[in-house]
């Protein structure tokens, strides 16, 4: 049973990282932990992303103006393609709807990055347009 865990002292660090041709795509634990650390002014939320009481990825989302930002979504390596990431993107986003205070969820992926492209879009999210610094601008309504 897929479940989310705060991070915090004891579960940090856990060494979860993805195959070596996506590290081009995501950040690693470190980098996922370095900006919820630089964005905790805005409510940055990190997550440990559980299979029962085995750590298989991690996710991050922040406030960002008038939307959340789902920042960050990884799956290790040895747990990609067991829909994993699918239902904790899921779990993430039914709490950005709990929190209530936003009325969407933007989010950006590397252009060529296809997993997380079809991910996003099965989750129901939609392309802007819009390309930041290289990567494509997502969003979702949540109401």
């Amino acid at each position: 049973m897929v479940r989310l865990q705060e991070v915090n002292p004891d579960n940090w660090r856990l060494g979860l990282c993805v195959r070596d041709d996506q590290k081009k795509y995501v950040a690693n634990s470190s980098g996922l932990l370095a900006r919820a650390y630089a964005y905790r002014k805005n409510r940055s939320n990190a997550f440990v992303i559980y299979n029962d009481d085995t750590p298989v990825g991690m996710a991050l989302y922040y406030d960002c103006e008038n939307a959340y930002n789902f920042s960050q979504l990884f799956i290790d390596e040895k747990y990609q393609g067991k829909g994993f990431g699918y239902k904790a993107a899921e779990m993430i986003i039914q709490k950005m709807k709990d929190d209530g205070v936003f009325d969407k969820v933007v989010l950006c992926y590397v252009e060529g990055d296809e997993a997380a492209k079809r991910l996003y879009l099965k989750l129901g999210f939609s392309h802007t347009g819009e390309v930041e610094e290289g990567e494509v601008v997502m969003e979702k309504k949540l109401r």
